[in-house]
């Protein structure tokens, strides 16, 4: 789509500084999808090069430019389990191939929408998001960034510059779930369980308003369903109702401890 308001694009500097009416830009597949009538300037980020993959012994640290055909790509060439639910993460977002090359890691994130694949996946594995801004850099977990519909505890002049995960998690086992009204339409939910010291995580997002986070017992036949009861913010749209979205869940992470026990 033409942005008929802009009329200025420039580089990002490493000072990360906004002028009033810029936006940032990476990708920019959804910001190129609609009207953006408060926008008159963009920001470029990929200009900064941020590198793609960086990965150490402890650290997994991907760019939040990063697009998502070539995060796909690394995760399935890096031989660590968890990983191998990136690719059905990023297929629940239901996108052509042209837009998986474009589209970014971090736009995925910050854009903050509940279907939002990347959400799933790093939310799911414990991603922590590396913010950097006005007054230096920040950490705080992906499932706490995203608070919302449309809404991120990004503060003004801030931008997401990177999801670290941990290599001991990535290490463990992962599993994924996914339900929608239909074969090919707009996922209903996605549940990521994952292992950890003391037993099982799962996350669930798309069906709620944004991610939630389960600690569950599995040896407690009872624990899945008393934590999913717990949520009390299911998403209501087109694509599902709440109730449905509670059942479906509730199903989704019954497999997923059996399927990790």
């Amino acid at each position: 789509m033409d942005l008929h308001t802009v009329t200025a694009w420039r580089d990002a500097d490493p000072g990360l500084g906004l002028a009033p009416g810029e936006t940032w830009l990476a990708g920019g597949t959804w910001l190129f999808s609609e009207p953006q009538p408060d926008v008159s300037g963009l920001v470029d980020l990929t200009a900064l090069g941020w590198p793609a993959w960086e990965q150490d012994a402890s650290v997994l640290r991907v760019a939040a430019t990063c697009t998502i055909a070539e995060l796909v790509e690394r995760a399935e060439a890096s031989g660590l389990r968890a990983l191998e639910v990136a690719r059905p993460c990023a297929e629940s977002l239901v996108m052509s191939t042209k837009i998986w090359g474009a589209a970014t890691v971090g736009g995925n994130v910050c854009l903050a929408l509940p279907a939002g694949a990347m959400t799933s996946l790093m939310a799911g594995l414990g991603a922590t998001a590396v913010v950097r801004g006005p007054h230096g850099e920040r950490r705080e977990p992906v499932a706490d960034l995203v608070r919302d519909v449309r809404e991120t505890s990004l503060a003004p002049g801030e931008v997401l510059r990177a999801l670290e995960l941990d290599i001991a998690v990535l290490r463990r086992p992962a599993a994924f779930r996914r339900f929608a009204l239909t074969d090919m339409g707009r996922s209903g939910g996605v549940v990521v369980g994952r292992r950890d010291e003391v037993g099982l995580v799962v996350t669930v997002t798309g069906a709620t308003r944004a991610p939630r986070v389960l600690r569950v017992d599995p040896a407690d036949p009872a624990d899945p369903s008393a934590a999913v009861a717990a949520i009390a913010d299911w998403y209501d749209d087109p694509h599902g109702a709440p109730d449905w979205r509670a059942a479906q869940v509730a199903r989704c992470v019954t497999e997923i401890v059996e399927e990790l026990s």
